[in-house]
């Protein structure tokens, strides 16, 4: 079957989809493009070969499709992807799922009711030197992994779109809107966290009303450690987006940039005035041919609507890592250590 897809918001990342879509024309067709602005919607129609229709309200574009693509601002995620699942339709939205905990279970009981599938679009999921990161990690290849450091270094200033800087539009700060994949590429390489500590600050990014750089410490259950520093404010970057997990046989390091995946080993134990030297292998190299994330993203979704089978970023698995979000931030203005004990983590 080929599917037709309705893609609703035309911001940057529906471009960045629309780019992606080219490898799955076998398998879908786009078959209306929405946006309140109608410049907007039609910039993003002209990159298809098609051409598809051009909407400014959702309800209009609904039965040309069984599919859609939402990609909206975060408080308007809810209501779209519930009248979406309401009207029939299969649905990939865009992360953050929901700002709030009742708008997602709201989400969630539309698809259960509608018998349709819902995923999140966390496609670092299907970065495949992430996947193989993540395998090495829990099949302890390299032993077990105690430390797992996440860096993330850009500069973000919407003021075409000024949602992004409201934490009530937002949902919250950098944290909740961009930090939410790397927490969840945490718990899905690392499982269940027990404690942690959030600590954001607008100094440096003052058109963010919360935090526009933020630092995260968790810890494992197994005693692990993990690690996430995101910022909106970079003017110069070194790190960029870089993955380092510490194992007791070596480092694996993912250097997003050159999509290559590193182990870093041999190194001898520190003598204070002696150099430490440390060799380096090329585990994974993509450099030449990448894989698209979002391509792999939806190519999954189209599976698990064909085989009616749940997707691997379920909208249960990602309600948790936006509830380990929500405890970070609540134990940070009531300066307390978080408890995410309690949060039940089940990533498969």
């Amino acid at each position: 079957m080929k599917h037709k897809l309705i893609l609703i918001g035309c911001g940057g990342m529906a471009k960045s989809h629309a780019a992606r879509f080219e490898p799955l024309f076998d398998r879908l067709d786009v078959a209306a493009v929405v946006d309140v602005d109608a410049a907007k919607a039609q910039a993003v129609a002209d990159l298809l070969p098609n051409h598809p229709p051009v909407f400014t309200d959702y309800h209009d574009a609904l039965d040309l499709g069984d599919t859609v693509l939402q990609c909206l601002p975060h408080h308007l995620h809810a209501p779209c992807v519930i009248d979406c699942l309401n009207a029939g339709k299969h649905v990939l939205s865009e992360k953050p799922m929901a700002n709030s905990k009742e708008e997602c279970l709201a989400m969630m009981e539309a698809a259960k009711r509608n018998d349709r599938t819902l995923m999140i679009a966390y496609c670092m999921r299907f970065d495949p030197v992430i996947r193989e990161m993540r395998r090495l990690i829990r099949e302890k290849v390299y032993g077990e992994c105690f430390q797992l450091s996440i860096w993330t270094e850009q500069l973000t200033i919407k003021e075409d779109a000024p949602w992004i800087h409201d934490r009530k539009t937002l949902g919250g700060g950098q944290l909740f809107s961009h930090g939410c994949h790397y927490i969840d590429l945490m718990l899905w390489m690392m499982g269940q966290p027990v404690k942690g500590t959030h600590t954001g600050t607008r100094l440096g990014t003052p058109w963010m009303d919360r935090e526009g750089t933020s630092n995260v410490c968790i810890e494992f259950e197994n005693g692990a450690l993990g690690y996430h520093f995101g910022t909106w404010g970079a003017r110069g970057t070194k790190l960029r987006y870089s993955f380092h997990a510490h194992c007791e046989k070596g480092m694996l390091e993912y250097v997003l940039h050159e999509h290559r995946l590193y182990l870093r080993g041999n190194i001898s134990e520190h003598i204070p005035g002696v150099p430490e030297e440390c060799k380096e292998h090329v585990l994974m190299d993509l450099a030449e041919s990448p894989l698209k994330p979002t391509t792999q993203e939806m190519a999954h979704f189209l599976d698990c609507v064909d085989n009616h089978t749940p997707p691997e970023t379920s909208p249960e698995e990602s309600l948790a890592g936006l509830e380990v979000i929500w405890e970070l931030y609540k134990a940070e203005d009531e300066g307390r250590l978080a408890d995410l004990s309690r949060i039940p983590i089940a990533f498969k």
